[in-house]
């Protein structure tokens, strides 16, 4: 029998090239798919790939030849996945092949936070430093990472990574696991109000789900030491948007840094766009993970699901 296999996003990938899986069947690729268009370009599908794309239960329930899904991603909160086990439709993501990439995108994000060398370099390009007295200006930013305290919240392989990357700055690190289930003991493990109250830097690795929704929230935030620094690589909605843009209107001391926001593409009216707040926010469009080859691997995992898939199907 025939196999048909539909891309719902490609686009999301870049200019990756998946024309591979046409040895396995009809291959269609689509750049873009909206929620309202997925039904009708799925059907008749026995595999499915996508990124963003989701599949929720009355659309699996209507997609009867559905077989196989590969989200071309980690996090698989966008399927029903108590939906497709029911129907015995098998999901397999792509896990590993960002560690590095998402690991660097934190330490490049907590290093600029500490030195603050965006502004150093608008000074200067904005002609500033040209009417300087002295050779240096000595303003804002400048910690140091030696001897703060890095709290890693979710401390799987890429929270083990940055531990790994923090501990070779000297910085002091701990962790809080979200799942209860991580018990490293090369670093200490603190409950999550704890390792909030007391690191100075704090990134956030934990999968989006029921019980990291919301996770740091305004009370959460009140905890945080003056100062602090608090990077969102995980998933959207694990710091609650609102409460965030909140606390800095309120003149909250803490620097927020992601790369996740809990809707993407980032909505013309956020809060976070208000200039007010700006000074003390960092945000890059969803990028941690296509650092240098990890996109190459995501690529080549998601054929080999496939592959392996339909040779012992």
């Amino acid at each position: 029998m025939s196999v048909k296999i539909v891309n719902l996003d490609a686009q999301t990938l870049g200019d990756a090239d998946l024309s591979e899986l046409e040895r396995f069947g009809e291959y269609i690729s689509y750049p873009l798919t909206s929620y309202e268009q997925t039904l009708e370009r799925a059907q008749g599908a026995q595999v499915i790939l996508t990124n963003k794309v989701v599949l929720d239960k009355p659309l699996l329930q209507q997609l009867k030849s559905l077989e196989l899904i590969c989200v071309t991603a980690t996090g698989t909160n966008i399927i029903d996945m108590e939906c497709a086990k029911e129907l015995g439709i098998e999901v397999k993501n792509v896990a590993g092949y960002s560690t590095l990439s998402v690991a660097q995108h934190t330490l490049t994000m907590a290093l600029d936070c500490l030195s603050q060398i965006h502004y150093y370099d608008t000074y200067v390009k904005s002609g500033q430093w040209c009417k300087s007295p002295i050779f240096t200006h000595l303003a804002k930013g400048r910690r140091g990472l030696a001897g703060l305290k890095w709290g890693i919240i979710g401390f799987g392989s890429i929270g083990r990574r940055v531990a790994h990357l923090a501990s070779a700055f000297d910085a002091q690190v701990c962790y809080a696991s979200t799942s209860g289930k991580n018990n490293d003991t090369t670093y200490p493990r603190l409950e999550l109000d704890e390792l909030l109250s007391t690191s100075d830097i704090i990134s956030i690795h934990a999968p989006l789900n029921q019980d990291t929704l919301n996770l740091i929230n305004i009370d959460k935030l009140a905890l945080l030491k003056q100062d602090a620094i608090l990077i969102n690589v995980g998933r959207g909605g694990i710091v609650n948007e609102t409460d965030l843009a909140t606390a800095l209107k309120n003149g909250a001391q803490l620097y927020y840094a992601c790369d996740v926001l809990e809707q993407e593409p980032m909505r013309a009216d956020h809060l976070f766009l208000d200039s007010s707040i700006q000074s003390r926010l960092l945000i890059t469009p969803h990028i941690a993970y296509a650092y240098g080859d990890s996109l190459k691997q995501l690529i080549a995992i998601s054929i080999e699901n496939v592959r392996s898939f339909l040779a012992n199907r």
